[in-house]
């Protein structure tokens, strides 16, 4: 049960972890970003202590924001820490990747300097990873020009479960720590970019300055910029682009002006791109590059005017998220699938067919009489049994409305083959497989299993699903197959296992037994899995011992 809850665990870690990252791009201030930074510490990761320690440009650190402790914020926040004094903190302990972990055996020498300090009190850990009071967890902050200009230290203490974090913790704080630096250098962007719009609106005598400053800020600024036409005959198409999305995008900024973001858009994300108002509008979305490729990027939309009463253009801020993305697809996988054979796991199985039925059982076809009758204006007979007047089926399903476009599941007549097809629920359990593991040990186990899931996936159609169950447990779902087209699917599958396989020079066998069963509507995704699963258990008594057992 634990290893069946782990990967719901890692999904709720990810979106608290999404919903802390995407709570950043909210923030309208710097001020209100550095403690949207600190709360996500506290609310996102785990942690009941979270600190900010920004910067200064005289090159300190001070404590921007603290989340946590009331008493431990107005006691320390604002306080400062010489850059000496913390450059000799991330180059002492344990480096974690880019995270510094000081062990309370190292870092009593650290109660003295200058950095301020917040202790807690607590017992002394009674295991070798549980984290000790004097124990501490840094994550520095880059700047997001691509360099190592240290932008600011993310300080953290007190993990709620009370144990140093795992690899699954270190890879979400360092990946937090990431996009607070990003969120932190587009809060300062946004803030010059606001103070150059002011001084054009209000300061009619330093327009020249003002232009001068916008300008900078436009082609320097470190992620992607564009300036596009608003109304009229070119509405969308851009005018200026800065060197940052030149580059992002492959192009020249002499061929961006011939594009609307609308002609750069995947065409799945066209509707995302329309959605997306032009004042304050947002949306991430895949904009091509000059090689062919598309990368997932941010838009952020201001509108800016010319003059008082000039004409309005497009403001857009275009970050550069494909890391984000490929970190969020690779946590999505990792919680749904199998570690060790790849497979989508007992989760995602259940996700999948639980997608392919409904709660109300298919209704019977309409005999003769009562498609004449439906076809010749009885509303209400025909409403009776779920028929129009045109004999399409108009059943509601859950929610929906009266016509809804799901296609029910049902199951194909084993004694009689009247062309039905349903979706066939092929539960296999290896036979012999515990004694290879009793003998040759789990590596050998481990090996067997990868090859049996090779040999599977190999043996269907693209579109069907082959998921471990758990152990030596496969379950495979193959969709319009009739009563024959299952039993001689079983049968491939069984004969793709029985060959021999080779682990380091040995060969060893496994047998398989398949159970079929079949996903109606009206079942329950656990009364399906557990019709095969019996099934399969008669088969495999059925069998001799002689056919059941490994070489």
């Amino acid at each position: 049960m634990e290893a069946e809850s782990e990967p719901y665990v890692r999904l709720a870690t990810m979106r608290q972890l999404h919903q802390a990252v995407a709570d950043l791009n909210t923030a309208r201030s710097l001020a209100d970003t550095l403690q949207t930074v600190a709360d996500g510490i506290v609310a996102g990761l785990g942690y009941e202590l979270g600190c900010v320690n920004l910067v200064r440009p005289d090159g300190d650190l001070v404590i921007a924001a603290f989340a946590g402790n009331a008493a431990a914020e107005a006691l320390i926040t604002g306080r400062v820490g010489s850059r000496a004094s913390w450059e000799r903190r991330l180059s002492m302990g344990e480096a974690w990747d880019d995270l510094r972990f000081i062990p309370h055996t190292e870092g009593w020498v650290l109660l003295d300097d200058d950095v301020p300090q917040w202790h807690t009190e607590g017992p002394e850990p009674r295991f070798e990873d549980e984290w000790h009071p004097l124990d501490r967890l840094y994550a520095p902050m880059y700047a997001s020009a691509g360099g190592r200009d240290l932008l600011g230290v993310i300080s953290v203490d007190r993990p709620r479960n009370g144990r140093r974090p795992g690899a699954w913790g270190r890879e979400a704080l360092q990946m937090y720590a990431s996009q607070a630096a990003i969120a932190i250098s587009n809060a300062r962007l946004r803030a010059n970019m606001q103070r150059a719009l002011v001084r054009l609106e209000r300061e009619q005598q330093a327009l020249r300055a003002s232009e001068e400053s916008f300008r900078q800020a436009f082609e320097y600024a470190p992620s992607g910029m564009a300036i596009a036409e608003m109304g009229g005959d070119q509405q969308g198409r851009l005018l200026r682009t800065n060197d940052a999305l030149c580059r992002l995008l492959g192009r020249p900024a002499s061929v961006m002006r011939r594009y609307s973001f609308a002609d750069l858009v995947h065409p799945e994300d066209i509707g995302t791109l329309l959605r997306t108002s032009a004042e304050g509008g947002r949306a991430e979305l895949r904009l091509s590059r000059r090689d062919g490729t598309y990368l997932w990027v941010s838009l952020r939309n201001s509108v800016v005017a010319d003059t008082a009463d000039g004409p309005r253009f497009l403001l857009t801020h275009v970050e550069d998220i494909e890391e984000r993305k490929r970190h969020e697809l690779n946590l999505a996988h990792r919680a749904s699938h199998d570690a060790l054979t790849g497979l989508p796991n007992s989760a995602e199985l259940k996700s999948r067919l639980s997608a392919r039925i409904c709660e109300r059982p298919h209704s019977p076809a309409a005999t003769a009489i009562e498609a004449l009758d439906a076809a010749y204006g009885d509303v209400e007979s025909s409403l009776t049994h779920g028929y129009q007047a045109d004999g399409y089926e108009g059943e509601a399903a859950p929610g929906g409305g009266p016509f809804d476009h799901h296609v029910h599941a049902v199951a194909p007549d084993p004694e009689h083959d009247d062309g039905t097809k349903g979706l066939a629920v092929l539960f296999c359990d290896l036979d012999g497989f515990k004694s290879i593991n009793d003998r040759f040990g789990h590596h050998t186990g481990d090996a067997v299993l990868i090859e049996v899931a090779r040999r599977l996936s190999t043996c269907v159609r693209d579109g069907d699903t082959v998921a471990r169950l758990g152990g030596d447990e496969f379950v495979v779902l193959a969709d319009g197959l009739g009563a024959a087209d299952a039993a001689d699917l079983a049968v491939r599958l069984r004969n793709a296992i029985i060959p021999p396989i080779r682990v380091d020079g040995r060969a060893v066998r496994v047998g398989a037994s398949f159970g079929i069963g079949w996903a109606e509507c009206g079942m329950t995704v656990e009364e399906v899995l557990r019709s095969a699963d019996q099934r399969m258990y008669v088969e495999k008594r059925s069998r001799s011992k002689i056919h059941r057992r490994a070489g």
